[in-house]
């Protein structure tokens, strides 16, 4: 087999890896992940968010995009929304300004699976990843290079998280997050009602 030959071959794969790479750097989900980890142990924010880009575009990827075609957008949105504003609430009232235990472990994988699931169904990635895996009609490698592309991007969410946490007082990470998660649910609401896309 000539090396073009095998250059054609994961080819699928190098197109994903770099379109959604470019898609998803700084981008809401970024941004989430970000603030999650400033406020959670890394690993555990890694994790979840890891499992949810794999639930969401990488099986989007495998299947054709079902998950996106059995919940309308409208219901996406709101519980979006409703997820980022309770969330928000849990973050600003009931968190402590404090290290993360080694105990929260399970609560942060679930909260950031949920919120980054919630953010990526209906998201241009999700959809890029239907739209690569039917244009080369090679869903695996597809898969492989999205996959590829998140785990890098959620690894330099964390790290960035991390550092931001070393250097931020925990007050001000919680009320920034805390915020943040606020505007994201707004717009997602927002969006949902009145039929703008923003993301």
């Amino acid at each position: 087999m000539s090396a073009i030959a095998v250059a054609m071959d994961f080819f699928p794969l190098l197109a994903s890896f770099g379109i959604i790479m470019l898609a998803e750097l700084g981008d809401k989900t970024q941004l989430a992940v970000i603030s999650l980890s400033c406020k959670r142990r890394s690993k555990s924010v890694f994790i979840g968010a890891i499992l949810a880009f794999a639930v969401v575009d990488g099986v989007s990827a495998l299947v054709g995009g079902a998950i996106a075609a059995v919940i309308p957008a409208f219901w996406i949105g709101i519980g979006a929304g409703i997820a980022f504003i309770a969330f928000a609430v849990y973050t600003l009232v009931f968190e402590k300004d404090e290290k993360p235990d080694i105990n929260d472990r399970p609560l942060a994988v679930a909260s950031t699976f949920s919120l980054v699931a919630l953010m990526e169904l209906g998201d241009k990635t999700q959809l890029a990843s239907i739209s690569l895996a039917a244009e080369y009609d090679a869903p695996l490698m597809v898969f492989v290079g999205v996959m590829l592309a998140f785990t890098v991007l959620a690894g330099l969410a964390v790290v960035l998280g991390m550092a931001i946490s070393k250097y931020v007082p925990l007050r001000y990470v919680r009320i920034g997050s805390g915020l943040l998660f606020i505007v994201f649910g707004v717009l997602f609401i927002w969006s949902a009602v009145s039929g703008v896309k923003l993301f």
